[in-house]
């Protein structure tokens, strides 16, 4: 009897704790459910987006020209070097003109012997026509004297030739600029070489100037038929600022290696006052619209080379992969795959991938 009082004891004290112990567990998860994080979430949507790219151009003078050699010659001064500005006419450099002094010094003596020759040439013939008025020399005689001083008439024209090329020779030993403008860079050094065609010093006007961009051929339908194309030229208080071209046009061929077509854009005087050439500038096209799946730049969670989401599942939250496009900035990104338009996407990453994390009220995407 003792025993069964004992032991009736004993499971009254087990069931009492059983009890309290239960209690505790339910506490303790209502203080979980309590306490769980939420994360607001926001609906993925299909948005009109500009139709559009941005891509880096150059900065290229209109007027450029790479002034050679027209003799052959050491070079014997050069008068100016990069950075130098120069005014139409103007000494650059000179070559050794030794030969072609002889050449114009054996011209000038090739034209005085015509010359005499032609004044004995006529005197000739004048006397032959007098000669044969009087009887005294036949026809004969005076064809011969006609002949001789036609043939002395143009020796004279090619020895005034010979000279003329002389002179211009001579000439090509002095190199002058071409136009007013800014020496860019020189190709040669004094003491050098100098031959037909060889580079001796680029320049280029200041003004105008135009931005060249190479445009995919894949893009180039969306330039051809774009409504705006703008180039950001940086101001005179160095600010940025977006300014469209004065005229557009384009290379009518594609570059075989890497694919584009170069288009060049005009730009106006008072935007090109703060641009030098060689300078790097942006160029934006945009072209219409269309609807694009975004998500917000904060939803997006980048880890190494994954890039993925937090998604709204059946119990919390679900990280998806995806593969995104353009950042179209307060937009949003673009997304390519990995997501459906019925998708709801953790706007805290971090936060949705804590334990027992939980959706928020779903809130509109941002426009």
């Amino acid at each position: 009897m003792l025993d069964s009082f004992s032991s009736g004891l004993l499971n009254r004290t087990q069931f009492r704790c059983f009890v309290v112990c239960l209690a505790a567990i339910f506490a303790g998860a209502a203080a979980v459910a309590q306490n769980a994080v939420t994360v607001p979430v926001v609906a993925v949507q299909f948005k009109a987006i500009g139709n559009g790219f941005e891509m880096d151009g150059v900065v290229q003078p209109v007027k450029q020209s790479t002034v050679s050699a027209q003799a052959s010659g050491r070079l014997v001064t050069l008068a100016v070097k990069a950075g130098d500005k120069v005014r139409a006419g103007q000494l650059l450099a000179t070559i050794d003109d030794s030969e072609t002094q002889t050449g114009v010094q054996r011209s000038q003596a090739q034209a005085a012997q015509a010359q005499a020759e032609l004044r004995n040439a006529q005197a000739s013939f004048d006397r032959t026509r007098d000669l044969l008025r009087q009887g005294f020399v036949s026809s004969a005689a005076m064809d011969t004297a006609d002949a001789q001083l036609k043939s002395a008439l143009a020796a004279r024209d090619q020895a005034a030739a010979g000279q003329r090329q002389a002179g211009l020779s001579q000439g090509f030993t002095r190199v002058t600029a071409p136009f007013d403008g800014w020496v860019q860079q020189t190709q040669i050094e004094v003491g050098d070489l100098a031959a037909p065609g060889k580079p001796l010093l680029t320049l280029y006007a200041p003004l105008p100037l135009r931005a060249v961009v190479q445009i995919p051929v894949t893009r180039a339908s969306l330039v051809t038929n774009s409504s705006t194309v703008e180039v950001q030229v940086p101001m005179a208080d160095g600010s940025q600022q977006w300014i469209q071209p004065t005229q557009t046009s384009h290379v009518p061929s594609a570059d075989p290696v890497s694919q584009t077509i170069e288009w060049r854009l005009e730009l106006p005087a008072q935007a090109a006052k703060t641009l030098l050439p060689g300078q790097q500038v942006r160029v934006r096209v945009a072209a219409g619209q269309r609807q694009r799946l975004v998500i917000p730049a904060q939803a997006v969670l980048r880890r190494g080379e994954l890039t993925a989401v937090y998604v709204v599942g059946k119990q919390g939250f679900v990280l998806k992969a995806v593969r995104l496009g353009e950042d179209h900035g307060s937009q949003g990104f673009e997304v390519l795959a990995g997501l459906l338009a019925t998708d709801k996407v953790a706007m805290d990453p971090v936060k949705a991938g804590l334990s027992g994390a939980q959706p928020a009220v779903t809130t509109p995407a941002a426009q």
